[in-house]
């Protein structure tokens, strides 16, 4: 099934989130409105306005499939609900025991760039995530050794973490929350968010380093380079096969 990961985020101001999204080199299918509007480049950036119930900064994990009713049959045995949104069509939501929901709807695409949607799902069974990810046709690729981090990839673009919610922060629940992955030089790309008129940092962290933007804020995450702790589950695939 080929699938594509959009990750949508609500925005108080969405202008803003359109001249960060230009200068992070992401390409608009179409012109932005103030209502909605899509950036791709390894997956779909959509920002909405913030509605009454998503407030700014708020994160929804949606995924683009070529086969709905594939993607259904799949979830079979899951709670699912099917419904019509005007102006999308048919859509499934998903709904995890932890109460995180994803939804899915027709229309994957083929995106690739330096810069990678990759919303994280914070939740504490990990495996649960991770088998209905794959029943939609994500696969993992890095996995922890002590099971608290799968990075799940697209083939249509885009990236899934999923992170223990005991590790976002003390007490945290379980939600999703907007995060990029970028490949090539992070100095660079900090220095090129500052001169389009964003405050942004690059940080050491343990897995690696970080592109931190403060307004709105955004993480950007390196490519991870350092397994030390982690493991390529793509390699054990093809050392197996």
């Amino acid at each position: 099934m080929n699938v594509t990961v959009q990750q949508i985020v609500y925005a108080g101001h969405p202008q803003r989130w359109h001249a960060l999204a230009e200068a992070l080199g992401l390409f608009a299918p179409f012109p932005p409105e103030p209502e909605w509007a899509e950036f791709e480049g390894g997956g779909v950036l959509a920002v909405h306005a913030e509605t009454a119930e998503q407030r700014e900064g708020t994160t929804d994990l949606h995924l683009l499939v070529d086969d709905l009713d594939a993607a259904e049959r799949a979830l079979i045995g899951r709670d699912v609900i099917r419904s019509a949104m005007a102006g999308v069509g048919d859509m499934l939501t998903v709904r995890a025991a932890s109460g995180v929901a994803l939804t899915v709807s027709a229309g994957a695409r083929r995106s690739a760039g330096d810069i990678v949607m990759q919303p994280i799902w914070f939740q504490d069974d990990i495996a649960e995530a991770r088998e209905l990810l794959e029943a939609l046709g994500l696969r993992a690729e890095i996995v922890a050794d002590r099971s608290g981090w799968v990075e799940m990839h697209a083939d249509g673009g885009g990236s899934v973490g999923v992170h223990t919610a005991s590790g976002r922060s003390e007490g945290a629940e379980a939600g999703i929350g907007l995060s990029l992955l970028a490949h090539g030089d992070l100095d660079a790309l900090a220095a090129r968010l500052t001169d389009a008129g964003f405050a942004a940092s690059v940080i050491d962290e343990a897995y690696g380093r970080t592109v931190h933007i403060t307004e709105p804020e955004v993480w950007i995450n390196g490519v991870q380079e350092d397994l030390y702790g982690y493991r390529r589950v793509a390699a054990e695939h093809e050392e197996g096969a």
